[in-house]
């Protein structure tokens, strides 16, 4: 009798241990949300097989047991208080049973929490996502929208559910080399940085700058999302300022432009006169009436470059040879101001022959109001000396210093020297331009113009400009 019911017992717990391993398997299948009552009830039905096939077993010592599984199928883990049992199996059938429930009750708690988690921690990141002051657009892997927060419907005047499915590349209405552009980061998965595109958007024009992340790094999965800031305000801004700017500066440079035509004007006024009292002397007028052109030269570059700059125009293909220009101006000046004053002038110029990128009017202007400046200093002081240099940073600038061994610049005054109007000179001898002039010019070509305040025994200011990618051959300068 006893191993009738030791097998029948042993049927069961095989049956029920059945069952629940088909729970589990489920659970598996289901990411941890099983269909609980066809599995109890298949958990039963085998229990109940169990004891078919026994044939010992009697119902009501299996009540608790039943009602215990019933709860279960409520989603209710609680423990079964067994009957007052007369077999060892039996009562350890329910004991094993108490301890599957506590285990399924500990897995279900913790899928529950995880779900929770889960949810909120969904709901805290569309929030941050459709409060976000910028569009955000998320793209599967054929570049077809599928998340979309409400600036990218304000932006593209589109509601979410248009977004949602669309390609792209035909929201975004490109041109063809900034759609080649971002079909190149998408072929190669190449992040994009802040870059700045100019599109059609809800009927205006608008202006973007474009973020690209990549959400795996796999290389068959290219779902990505893309920040869309919008910046045509900005450039609106942008633009009003810069053309408030350039009328300042236009308004300093028409102001400057008797500053700058003073010492060519005046040496073909000198010239000219010397031309007059030499009528006699053929060799002399040659010579003067040659200094005469390179002065209305000179007036005429001036002019010039005050349009340039008022147009915005751009000269991509010219270049200045640095050493060449250095020359030509000290030796206009040596032919008429440096001699009268007995400055000596020292040229310590670069054997490779840097060669600035940019014409060689605005350097013209800038080395010229720094030799003036320099000579203007040098008044009253014993042995007065101009050293002019150049050279090149690597293969990204070429620069040229001039500087003096005069008294120097106050330290007070050192931060002011480029302020427009601003002159450490008396009266009547300066206007405070030169410099504020200087430094537009070359900020324009993407150069720069600084006082060495390192230099004590005189003054250097230094300016630097970018090198050009044409070389110059070394000898070119000497021929």
């Amino acid at each position: 009798m006893h191993a009738r019911a030791r097998r029948s017992a042993r049927a069961y717990a095989l049956a029920l241990s059945a069952s629940l391993a088909l729970l589990a398997a489920q659970l598996v299948r289901n990411g941890g949300a099983p269909d609980l009552p066809a599995v109890l009830l298949l958990a039963v039905s085998c229990a109940l097989a169990g004891f078919v096939a026994g044939g010992l077993m009697t119902r009501r010592k299996l009540e608790r047991l039943h009602a215990g599984i019933l709860q279960a199928q409520d989603g209710t883990f609680d423990p079964v208080e067994p009957p007052a049992l007369d077999h060892p199996d039996l009562a350890g059938l329910y004991e094993e049973y108490n301890r599957t429930m506590a285990v399924l009750g500990g897995m279900f708690a913790f899928v529950e929490d995880c779900q929770r988690r889960f949810l909120n921690e969904h709901d805290k990141l569309n929030v941050v996502v459709q409060g976000l002051p910028l569009a955000l657009l998320g793209v599967d892997d054929n570049v077809h929208v599928n998340i979309a927060n409400r600036q990218a419907e304000m932006l593209f005047g589109m509601t979410g559910n248009q977004l949602i499915g669309a390609s792209l590349f035909e929201i975004l209405d490109l041109n063809d080399t900034e759609r080649d552009a971002l079909r190149d980061a998408f072929l190669y998965k190449h992040a994009v940085r802040n870059r700045v595109i100019n599109i059609t958007a809800g009927g205006a024009e608008r202006w973007l700058t474009v973020n690209l992340s990549f959400i795996t790094e796999r290389e068959a999965d290219m779902a990505a999302i893309i920040t869309l800031l919008d910046i045509t305000d900005y450039k609106r801004l942008q633009e009003s300022a810069y053309n408030r700017e350039k009328l300042v500066a236009m308004g300093q440079l028409a102001a400057g432009v008797a500053h700058e035509l003073n010492t060519p004007l005046g040496n073909m006024s000198g010239y000219a006169q010397l031309l007059v009292d030499s009528a006699k002397d053929p060799a002399r007028l040659a010579n003067y009436a040659s200094i005469i052109k390179e002065e209305a030269h000179r007036c005429s570059r001036i002019i010039h470059n005050l349009l340039n700059f008022a147009r915005k125009e751009h000269c991509y293909g010219d270049r200045c040879e640095v050493n060449t220009l250095v020359r030509d101006i000290v030796d206009a000046f040596i032919s008429c101001r440096l001699r009268q004053s007995e400055i000596t002038v020292k040229c310590e110029l670069d054997p490779d022959n840097p060669v600035a990128e940019g014409g060689c009017g605005e350097l013209e202007i800038v080395l010229t109001n720094l030799l003036i400046n320099a000579i203007q200093a040098l008044e009253g002081v014993e042995q007065p000396q101009i050293v002019v240099r150049s050279g090149a940073d690597g293969t990204a600038m070429v620069w040229i210093s001039v500087e003096d061994n005069g008294p120097g610049i106050p330290p007070e005054a050192r931060n002011r020297v480029f302020d427009p109007f601003f002159t450490t000179k008396d009266v009547g001898d300066g206007s405070g331009l030169g410099l504020s002039i200087s430094l537009a010019m070359l900020a324009r070509r993407g150069g720069t113009i600084r006082l060495d305040n390192g230099f004590e025994k005189g003054a250097r200011f230094v300016v630097r400009c970018p090198t050009s990618r044409k070389s110059v051959p070394a000898h070119a300068d000497s021929e």
